[in-house]
């Protein structure tokens, strides 16, 4: 296989400002190509995109812990047999990670962050120091209290506050969160933009689980979901991310400078921030801080 302009010859040639190789974490994002196993290490035949340039580009899997498949990627069995073989993890993801299809279960060697999770989550006591400390980070300070209804009663007033403020700085009118599951579409534009923009973080938050190999259905906040805890994490971005996404969505319909589409405006507008703010990367960040993981051996 010949390197494509700007790669160094050989198995281990990447060239960093063409390759979307950017984090510590091994994350790989590629959309718009055809992956596939040569001379024993992954070849990505590329078509000109919005992330990368087009070109036949040599991915060495030894630098790369999980690969995000995202719009227009096809691949062969034998990266599966390549990546599964060495612990590369890889997942169907919508365009900047707006949206998680697949996922697999963690590769060898990564069972730190589950054991954590577990051992945390099954004591009483540990469950509710780490729920106090999901809340602090949303909050900015520590609480004094330790009964988890009275913080969920404390979050959920800052809730309905940051809805009001954020609509307000983005010239929304706001009349409170209403969603009907049996018919998401009957909701005012504001809360169908607001359903969007949740299901895109959650998606993003779906990735980082699946990338450190913490277990989704045990959450810290959140109860009685297979993803209680992937919404525990998303939560962490609701203020910041979440809302102001979701309004900026509704100001730009409402102009008429953005889709006619709220879902496809919101979903535009959440692919470029996830990859100008590396949320994902983000993510992963927190949910080791959340479990105390060293990760300067390469961890997850």
């Amino acid at each position: 296989m010949n390197p494509a302009p700007g790669l160094l010859p050989g198995r281990l040639g990447l060239a960093a400002a063409r390759i979307p190789y950017a984090d510590r974490h091994g994350l790989l994002y590629l959309e718009y190509g055809r992956l596939s196993v040569e001379d024993g290490t992954l070849r990505f035949v590329a078509a000109q995109s919005e992330t990368l340039d087009a070109g036949d580009y040599a991915i060495p899997y030894q630098v790369v812990s999980m690969i995000l498949l995202g719009p227009g990627t096809s691949l062969t069995q034998d990266v599966l047999r390549l990546c599964a073989r060495h612990g590369v993890l890889i997942a169907a993801v919508g365009e900047g990670g707006v949206k998680s299809y697949t996922a697999p279960p963690m590769g060898q060697g990564r069972s730190d962050v589950a054991r954590l999770h577990a051992e945390r989550w099954a004591d009483p006591g540990l469950r509710l120091d780490t729920a106090r400390r999901l809340y602090a980070w949303r909050f900015g300070r520590v609480l004094p209290h330790r009964d988890i209804e009275t913080l969920r009663g404390i979050e959920g007033a800052r809730m309905k506050e940051s809805y009001r403020l954020v609509a307000q700085r983005f010239g929304i009118e706001w009349h409170g969160r209403r969603y009907d599951r049996d018919n998401p579409e009957a909701a005012d534009l504001p809360n169908q933009a607001v359903n969007h923009a949740a299901t895109f973080v959650e998606a993003a938050a779906d990735i980082a689980v699946a990338a450190v190999g913490a277990l989704p259905p045990l959450g810290f906040i959140h109860e009685g979901s297979s993803n209680a805890f992937t919404l525990d994490i998303a939560d962490l971005w609701r203020v910041e991310v979440t809302l102001p996404l979701a309004f900026a969505s509704v100001q730009a319909v409402k102009s008429g400078k953005g889709d006619a589409s709220i879902e496809r405006e919101v979903r535009k507008r959440a692919a470029r921030l996830f990859r100008q703010e590396k949320l994902i990367p983000k993510m992963i960040d927190r949910i080791k801080a959340l479990f105390d993981v060293d990760d300067r051996g390469g961890d997850a």
